[in-house]
Parts: structure tokens; C-alpha cells; sequence
């Protein structure tokens, strides 16, 4: 890989922190973009930088916003290497010259990239569907059957089996009990919904009792403080798997957002048009069609800055 300017790399982190957790005001998005067409190495630079999307979408958003206290406040090149270190272990990060231990996701048995899903069969007759940028470990034992989510979202059909089935996340553990159930790590916590039979949530794994049982047609959201209602938001949560975003009265920015998970880089409104509604189902193969649909429908500009920066903002 090419030995890029130790400064641009740090402009390009900085940036990448900024505009991935939504911090950026209007006058730094102008500024992002006069810094990105500077020069033919700052695009270079940035496309490395945000190829990495996935990596990035493991780190909660508080983190980032912590990391910078502000849009406009600046963190160190230490800090800024450190905190891509975290995200990006084992990506291939030769070009920085630094070497990081990698994240568990990063080597789990199995994952998928930014805009991949994919089918798993298991040899207990489970299937498990992977979502964009997901990561899963399995241990298979004679005791028990353990799945284990570190980042991203599952859908999994057990199969008959005597041994228990056990799903562990960040926030607590899950018994499958005969379950087609969808499981989410968000920012806010862990996302629970039950399809088929019934699903043993055990929000704090310090309790072994503190069992809540979720039922076919139920949604929480949990974590180690407790269980309550998931964040409505207008997405039809079961989509994904059938390869569409199935929106009803969705604020556009959270539209985005969801839509964001399937391609590499970054996507964002203006304050102006996020509280526009978007309803409809779209395809989840070619996000590019989906913003030019969305373009069409609530007649506002999408702005390509670069494959990996795009824009949305009212009509002129």
C-alpha cells in the first residue's frame, strides 16, 4: 500500500469520527468537503479510510462523541490512531504503519462485509441469516448450543434439538425455546423479536433468575439495566432478511441511517429535510436506486461528494 502523508491520515480520522456520529454542523460539512477535493490524495485517502464502515459501525456512537466532545473540538493523532485501532485491528492497517490486537468480531468464525448478508446452516439443523457488517461465533458442545453476536444483527431459526440453545450478546443472554427470533446490537442496546415460539431473556448475566420470557409477536429492547418497548421508528425490523427496507412513516434520517448499513462510507441529510416521511419498500441490492427513488419521491437533492460521502438536502 502506499505510504500516505502522516497529516492527511490524521485529517481523514478526524473527519471520519466527526461525520460518522452525525456531529458535524453545516459550516464543518462545507469544510469536510473543500478538504476532501483539495487534492487527488485526500480522496485516496478518505476512500481507505471509509472503506472501513463496517469496522467503524462496532463502536457505539457515544464513544465518538466522547472521543471529540464536539464538532469542533480536535483529538490527538495518538488518540485518533488508537481509536481507528479499536475498530479496524486486523483490516489490514499496514498502510498506518501500526499494529493493533484485533477486535473479537474481526476474527469470529464467521462475518459479513458492509452489504453482504448471508445464510449459515448449522450442523444441529439451525439456521442463522447474517446482516450487513455482522459478526457471530459458535460453540457447539454436548451440553448446549451457544451463538455468540458480536456486532450486527441475526435472524435464527433453531432446530430440533435436545440441547439448549443459547444466544449470548452484550447486554444479557437469550434461550431459544423452539424460536425464530431477530437479534440487534444498536446503540441503545440490544434489540429482541420473536417470530416463532418463545425466547428466555436474561437481561443481566450476574442474575441466572432474572429471566423474562418474550413472546411470538413481541419487540424489546434490553440491556443490563433492564428490558422496556423498542424505539419505534417506523422500519419493519423482519425486512432485511428478504433482502428490502421496509419503511412505513419514516423520519428521513433515520431512513439514511438504516440505509447507511449497506454501503460503505457515509450518508447524511441536512437538518432542513430530516424530519421528512419516507414509506415504501425498497431494495437493499443497489442503495444507489434507493436514494434516487427517495430523491424522486420527497424531491430533494442527493449529492455525491465522493463514492463514499453523500448528501441530502432540500431541492434547489
Amino acid at each position: 500500500m502506499p505510504n500516505y502523508d502522516p497529516r492527511l491520515v490524521d485529517q481523514a480520522i478526524q473527519w471520519m469520527i466527526t461525520l460518522r456520529f452525525n456531529i458535524a454542523d453545516d459550516a464543518s460539512t462545507a469544510a469536510f468537503d473543500r478538504w476532501l477535493h483539495t487534492s487527488a490524495e485526500h480522496q485516496q485517502v478518505w476512500q481507505r479510510v471509509a472503506s472501513m464502515n463496517d469496522d467503524f459501525s462496532q463502536l457505539p456512537p457515544q464513544v465518538g462523541r466522547h472521543a471529540l466532545h464536539g464538532a469542533r473540538q480536535r483529538i490527538s493523532r495518538r488518540d485518533g490512531l488508537k481509536l481507528l485501532g479499536l475498530v479496524a485491528g486486523a483490516a489490514g492497517l499496514t498502510w498506518l504503519g501500526r499494529d493493533y490486537t484485533p477486535l473479537p468480531g474481526l476474527i469470529a468464525d464467521y462475518r459479513t462485509a458492509t452489504g453482504e448478508r448471508r445464510w449459515l446452516a448449522l450442523n444441529d439443523g439451525s439456521k442463522i441469516q447474517l446482516n450487513s457488517a455482522s459478526a457471530i461465533d459458535t460453540a457447539f458442545t454436548q451440553e448446549r448450543r451457544l451463538v455468540h453476536l458480536h456486532h450486527g444483527e441475526i435472524l435464527l431459526d433453531t432446530g430440533a434439538d435436545s440441547r439448549p440453545f443459547w444466544v449470548q450478546t452484550r447486554d444479557g443472554y437469550l434461550r431459544a425455546l423452539g424460536t425464530r427470533l431477530l437479534v440487534r446490537e444498536e446503540a441503545q442496546g440490544t434489540s429482541l423479536a420473536v417470530q416463532q415460539g418463545s425466547v428466555a431473556l436474561f437481561a443481566d448475566s450476574h442474575d441466572a433468575t432474572a429471566r423474562q420470557l418474550i413472546k411470538p409477536g413481541e419487540q424489546v429492547l434490553f440491556d443490563r439495566s433492564g428490558v422496556r418497548p423498542p424505539i419505534a421508528n417506523g422500519l419493519d425490523p423482519w425486512g432485511w432478511s428478504d433482502g428490502v427496507i421496509s419503511a412505513h412513516n419514516m423520519r428521513l434520517d433515520d431512513f439514511l441511517a438504516e440505509l447507511g448499513r449497506y454501503r460503505n462510507g457515509l450518508v447524511r441529510c441536512s437538518a432542513a429535510v430530516a424530519g421528512l416521511r419516507v414509506s415504501g419498500t425498497y431494495q437493499l441490492d443497489d442503495t444507489d436506486q434507493v436514494l434516487g427513488l427517495v430523491a424522486q419521491s420527497l424531491k430533494v437533492d442527493v449529492t455525491y461528494r465522493s463514492r463514499y460521502w453523500v448528501t441530502v438536502s432540500p431541492r434547489v
